[in-house]
């Protein structure tokens, strides 16, 4: 079981990144996915998710209007595009799985991949 994040970088702000979250050794369809970030000296919190069933909801008021969360069950992945990224967007990136619904508590998450930073200049 792995998963895979990918797609962060340096980004100015007001720019645009989509992320992507491939996993390997299972099959999405039955699994919620969530995005969660760490901003350094922070907790991490939990960004935005999307159910097995395909409707999503976010965790952070700061996101909404920006970010957008889809998954493509054919190619095992999950995508967050972030849009208007601020400075304050600036994190480690990470995606998360459980089965079903989603949470935003961290430690409800069955899986977690590696993270991709996501670095926002002002």
């Amino acid at each position: 079981v792995q998963l895979q994040a990918s797609g962060g970088g340096l980004v100015q702000a007001g720019g645009s990144l989509r992320l992507s979250c491939a996993a390997s050794g299972f099959t999405l369809d039955y699994y919620a996915i969530g995005w969660f970030r760490q901003a350094p000296g922070k907790e991490r919190e939990g960004v935005i998710c999307i159910w097995a069933s395909g409707g999503s909801i976010n965790y952070a008021d700061s996101v909404k209007g920006r970010f957008t969360i889809s998954r493509d069950n054919a190619k095992n992945t999950v995508y967050l595009q972030m849009n208007s990224l601020k400075p304050e967007d600036t994190a480690v990136y990470y995606c998360a799985v459980r089965k079903y619904t989603c949470s935003s508590y961290y430690n409800a998450m069955e899986y977690w991949g590696k993270g991709t930073l996501v670095t926002v200049s002002s």
